[in-house]
């Protein structure tokens, strides 16, 4: 099982990957820049080679580099979508220079009262380029939970993005907390979930999961993610939900309010419960 957290790169990428292992991590996840600004670190290429030793040593699988929420493709407004584009475009040269399958999510957008038909297609127009920028990118559409005016809440807003933008490289993250309260019912209808998942995007497009458990009842539409077991999912049904044979393989980090001592303890309690179904 692939499964990290988020953690800062302040200290490079190398240090980041130290911090995983000693928190029995093999991914983690981090903002390719300031999340809720723009601005982006360079990039040293010996940090890189460095990350990669370590990732080859302990057997890591692909780290999850998450966009800025300042992102916000879909606006009404053009210049907040000419920001959100050129930080896209950024991120896809920056994702060149880390390992390949680094999975690149990031929050669709939000259309701010124009519609959500107008929204996409602003989505898919910028998605359009950053894939002729980096045709091999891993991108992964986050599954969001619906509040305000997102897109991307229903799996069939994320399939009509992937449909027109019409490239391999695209596809979706899930968020535990995120679908619980988008109303998908993880906790008593799981391998329906699944099924519809399958059924309307494909899970061959399924490239990410972030694991949380959630504040808020189930078609809340509100963002409030929660550590394990401290929420209205609970621990049963996301660990049920993550071993599902569907879902085993994918690689998961945590989104959970958590500093590194608590997201080492909900590693653990993952990793045990994992391996006392096997």
């Amino acid at each position: 099982m692939y499964l990290g957290c988020h953690l800062s790169i302040t200290k490079g990428f190398k240090a980041a990957a130290e911090t995983a292992v000693s928190i029995g991590a093999n991914s983690f996840q981090f903002f390719t820049r300031n999340p809720r600004g723009g601005r982006a670190k360079e990039i040293d290429p010996q940090d890189i080679i460095q990350l990669k030793e370590i990732m080859s040593e302990y057997d890591f699988g692909p780290l999850f580099a998450h966009g800025s929420y300042t992102m916000n493709l879909s606006s009404d407004k053009e210049d907040v979508r000419e920001f959100a584009n050129m930080v896209l475009i950024d991120d896809m040269k920056r994702l060149m220079q880390l390992p390949e399958d680094t999975i690149y999510v990031f929050h669709p957008g939000s259309h701010v009262g124009q519609g959500p038909e107008i929204g996409t297609q602003f989505i898919v127009d910028a998605l359009k380029e950053a894939v002729k920028i980096n045709p091999h990118a891993n991108i992964a559409l986050e599954g969001m939970s619906g509040k305000g005016t997102e897109i991307g809440y229903r799996f069939e807003q994320l399939k009509d993005i992937i449909d027109g933008v019409g490239h391999e490289s695209i596809g979706i993250c899930i968020d535990t907390c995120h679908m619980y309260s988008a109303g998908y019912d993880i906790v008593s209808q799981p391998d329906d979930v699944i099924d519809e998942i399958n059924s309307i995007i494909g899970l061959n497009k399924l490239r990410a999961i972030h694991l949380n458990d959630s504040m808020t009842e189930l078609g809340s539409r509100k963002d409030r993610h929660a550590k394990l077991g401290e929420g209205l999912i609970g621990v049963d049904a996301l660990i049920n939900f993550i071993t599902k044979p569907e879902l085993v393989n994918k690689p998961l980090n945590l989104e959970t309010p958590n500093e590194l001592d608590g997201y080492q303890a909900e590693i653990e309690l993952i990793r045990n419960r994992v391996s006392n179904l096997e």
